[in-house]
């Protein structure tokens, strides 16, 4: 079988979905284009400014589309086969992570453009919103470790491909601090000159091909330039990328954000695009020396309900694979920013529901950097690494269109690393945000002390001294928190799509919102639940000896995250169910006005 038929046949069916199901939830949310947005309605150009949604497309999809939608895909792909994480893309984008987003989006604008917490207040209790914020906030430092230590592994090592060219981690560093300058450039020039947006595209993002170029020349290699081992060279950029975080946190969003989000998105753009055209042209048998040969499917299509290791296909396909099917991520990014830019309510299908199909794309892309592979592969020998193995298949896939092999390898570290900024400062941000509204602090100081919390926390989790297990194989920090960080995002997004549905039965009434946003809850939460629990129970080992059972506490965090994660989304269900039992008299007065003036 040849890897065309599956991009081909996957692009036509998201597509189908998008001019099906994507009317039938406008109609559904009553999308009304001549009803003023927050945006229009509390412009103020710095947080509430209307965007065009060709330009709010991009700046949206730049910060849901980070490494998740690569990552996730090539692991369950590995882990399990190509066909179930193909067929969980595809019914989980659709009918699950794209309804999400859009109802997310939907649920803000109608409520001043305020976070999905704030709609939890509104129709549930104030200890609910106590409940999500708290639980959102540790979600987002397990985000922010997972993040972290996989980007800070494309900056060490190298990778040498069949035609014995390498390309250096260092060098990838040195494209990376290369591209984060641009667009603090970008930004002033943008504020202090008479520079158009339009023309700094134009400049700006061939600039960050020359950054790519250039890095391989000028590596960059801490292991190198300080004589230390590697494990201690990766701490060391944790500790960088952290403080970039905590920086980006703080400056003024036009400087470094905005401008960065911007070429985010034309690099996602392009990595999408030039991926799926190799991939085509490839399959179809162009290209030139061994690309000139078809790609096809070498890997397994299912291995089996359990993989290698033993972990089982239910719970752990769902939360190994978050973002590209579904991310409650996507409803912080969704209530926080997007929806104080956007120009009309219809524009919310485009980039609520249309961004999580393009993301499912992008996994699949990313998914097929695996189906190209036969398992016995250098690349998987060792366990797979995603941010290796996702350059080194679109390097091949651009070396079709002609690219050299090393520039495209490069390119997709480059594009893997820039998915991940746009994560690691969003969620930092995020962080600080729920610090200050939990603890009060306001003005400068809470705010850096709000960010030191948020990023000092992860820190403690990357500085952690790595412990062998019993076969002595370390792993490594972003490996060991992935299904914790995929089972607390998936929750996130049940807990999400629990908010949305208590907000539209008790200002609807409607049957339909069991079936379109009730049902997906269900599953979601009954998925990431199952997988918390298993995360804890699979630390706490129980020997029987002659005096009975005894039991060995684990000092690891983990589990005892899992167990809080847990306690906090079951507690919320509980307010969830008793606030819809209750009937319709807590929904606050301005709530039923704004409802009645939408219908």
């Amino acid at each position: 079988m040849n890897l065309v038929l599956v991009v081909v046949l996957s692009a036509v069916l998201l597509s189908i979905a998008y001019v099906t199901y994507g009317p039938v939830l406008a109609r559904l949310l009553l999308l009304d284009p001549q009803a003023k947005t927050p945006a229009v309605e509390l412009r103020d150009d710095v947080d509430y400014v209307p965007i065009e949604p060709k330009f709010l497309l991009g700046q949206h999809f730049s910060a849901i589309a980070a490494a998740g939608p690569i990552v996730g895909p090539i692991l369950a792909g590995a882990m399990f086969g190509w066909l179930p994480a193909l067929i969980w893309i595809l019914v989980g984008s659709i009918f699950i992570g794209g309804v999400h987003d859009m109802t997310a989006l939907v649920a803000s604008i109608r409520h001043q453009a305020r976070s999905i917490a704030e709609v939890v207040r509104d129709h549930m209790t104030p200890r609910s919103y106590l409940l999500f914020l708290s639980f959102v906030w540790l979600a987002l430092v397990y985000i922010v470790v997972a993040f972290t230590d996989i980007t800070a592994t494309s900056f060490l090592g190298q990778l040498e491909m069949e035609n014995g060219q390498v390309v250096t981690g260092g060098g990838i560093a040195t494209s990376s601090l290369l591209y984060l300058a641009l667009p603090l450039v970008m930004g002033v020039l943008l504020r202090y000159t008479r520079l158009s947006l339009g023309w700094a595209t134009v400049i700006f993002v061939p600039l960050v091909g020359v950054a790519i170029w250039a890095g391989q020349y000028f590596p960059f290699d801490l292991q190198e330039l300080l004589g230390i081992e590697r494990s201690s060279a990766q701490r060391i950029w944790n500790v960088v990328l952290m403080a970039y975080c905590c920086a980006a946190s703080l400056i003024p969003m036009w400087l470094l954000l905005q401008p960065r989000g911007h070429l985010g998105g034309y690099f996602l753009y392009i990595a999408l695009g030039g991926g799926m055209l190799g991939l085509i042209l490839g399959g179809l048998g162009f290209g030139a020396g061994e690309s000139r040969q078809a790609l096809s499917i070498e890997y397994p299509a299912f291995i089996g309900w359990s993989s290698a290791s033993g972990q089982p296909l239910f719970p752990l396909l769902f939360i190994t694979i978050a973002c590209g099917a579904c991310s409650g991520f996507h409803s912080l990014i969704a209530s926080g920013t997007t929806s104080k830019q956007l120009r009309l309510e219809t524009d919310a299908k485009v980039v609520g529901y249309g961004t999580m199909l393009m993301e499912a794309m992008v996994a699949i892309v990313s998914l097929c950097c695996v189906m190209m592979l036969a398992q016995s592969s250098p690349l998987l020998k060792e366990g797979p690494k995603p941010n290796f193995l996702y350059a080194s298949g679109i390097g091949r896939f651009l070396e079709v269109v002609g690219v050299p092999a090393t520039f495209g390898i490069s390119f997709g570290l480059m594009a893997f690393t820039t998915f991940v900024y746009d994560t690691l400062d969003v969620c930092t941000r995020l962080g600080r945000y729920i610090i200050q509204e939990l603890t009060g602090w306001q003005g400068r100081l809470g705010g850096a002390l709000a960010t030191a919390i948020t990023a000092g926390a992860p820190l403690i989790f990357l500085l952690r001294e790595p412990v062998p297990d019993l076969t002595g194989k370390v792993t490594p920090a972003w490996r060991l928190f992935w299904d914790l960080f995929g089972a607390s995002n998936q929750l996130l997004a049940a807990l999400a799509l629990v908010a949305v549905t208590v907000w539209l039965w008790r200002t609807r009434r409607a049957k339909w919102v069991w079936f379109v946003t009730g049902i997906p809850a269900v599953f979601m939460y009954v998925m990431s639940a199952w997988a918390l629990v298993r995360i804890s129970t699979n630390y706490f080992v129980f020997d029987r000896g002659w005096q009975g059972f005894t039991q060995n506490i684990p000092s690891d965090p983990v589990p005892w995250v899992a167990i809080v994660l847990m306690s906090l989304a079951l507690l919320m269900l509980i307010e969830a169910v008793i606030v819809i039992l209750s009937g319709g008299n807590r929904t606050p007065p301005r709530v039923r006005a704004a409802a009645s003036a939408a219908a």
